[in-house]
């Protein structure tokens, strides 16, 4: 039997509304949400530009699923399906961002592909990352506009949205500090689980842990130890 891929396939099945992704995204989405399929999930989409997003999503989870999406333009609301909300607002103003979650969340799944400019993205993860479940997936799309001047970005920009993901992956192993001042443990250590970088897609996974723990097996036996977060002067034990 010939393998299905939905999001790959998904082109082929659209009707009036217009979708436009990346190519690329959707072997990227087949391969990462496998185990999304058919699923009742709490979703929220920023963007919806000509409503193509809407019925893709709808035809790719459970029939129990909420989904929300968000747009700045009035006029997106006319482009709502039976079964969805969409909500109208800038993602970049908390005020907003905080009623959304208020109102829909907590959510499994959140995709930002609204309006790409670095303050946008960096405020909505912000602000919206507090209202995702654990083992929830925050994807941020088109992040090549990190590289763009004109989105508030630029090749190493600080403030740009590749950057500041760049920063989350010291704050993910900042368990292993040696510099209690100048790189203290930060709070997300305990919350992100992984951070995957494709080409112009960044895929957060919230994963709420303890500290973590080494283990020594031997015939059965194994001895758990969390020493190596607090010893200093380290050196390979290999």
């Amino acid at each position: 039997m010939a393998e299905t891929r939905y999001f790959r396939d998904y082109p082929g099945r659209t009707g009036a509304r217009t979708l436009f992704k990346m190519e690329h995204y959707l072997e990227i989405y087949d391969d990462l949400l496998v185990a999304w399929q058919g699923r009742d999930i709490s979703f929220l989409e920023i963007g919806v530009y000509k409503g193509g997003s809407l019925p893709m999503w709808q035809g790719f989870l459970g029939p129990g699923s909420r989904l929300t999406f968000l747009d700045i333009d009035p006029a997106c609301r006319a482009l709502e399906l039976p079964g969805t909300k969409v909500e109208i607002g800038d993602q970049s103003d908390p005020a907003f961002l905080e009623a959304v979650g208020q109102a829909h969340g907590p959510f499994d799944l959140i995709v930002d592909d609204g309006g790409h400019k670095m303050h946008q993205q960096i405020t909505s993860f912000r602000h919206l990352w507090p209202r995702l479940n654990d083992r929830g997936l925050y994807i941020v799309e088109d992040t090549h506009t990190s590289y763009w001047p004109g989105f508030g970005g630029g090749f190493r920009e600080p403030a740009s949205f590749i950057e500041f993901a760049k920063d989350l992956i010291d704050r993910l192993h900042s368990w292993y500090t040696e510099d209690d001042a100048g790189f203290p443990l930060h709070p997300l250590a305990r919350e992100i689980g992984g951070i995957r970088f494709h080409d112009s897609l960044v895929v957060i996974e919230k994963r709420l842990k303890e500290a973590p723990v080494a283990i020594t097996a031997q015939n059965g036996q194994t001895v758990r130890s969390r020493r190596m977060l607090e010893v200093r002067g380290r050196r390979s034990i290999f």
